[in-house]
């Protein structure tokens, strides 16, 4: 969670989840013009978010 509020600008917090193809688009495109960002940022919070290999990203790990 922390990652995404604070680098989800630049797509750390997808590169951190094994998602490299998305990662550079964040970069490019500044959290796909901060709207993306906010996005991942709830989709986080609830649970939703899920890495590479399709297990949930929890904000409290």
């Amino acid at each position: 969670m922390l990652l995404c509020i604070f680098l989800g600008g630049l797509g750390v917090h997808r590169f951190y989840a094994g998602k490299a193809g998305t990662g550079i688009v964040w970069l490019l495109t500044a959290g796909c013009l901060g709207i993306g960002w906010i996005v991942d940022i709830i989709m986080i919070a609830t649970g939703s978010f899920r890495d590479i290999n399709n297990r949930p990203i929890l904000n409290w790990e």
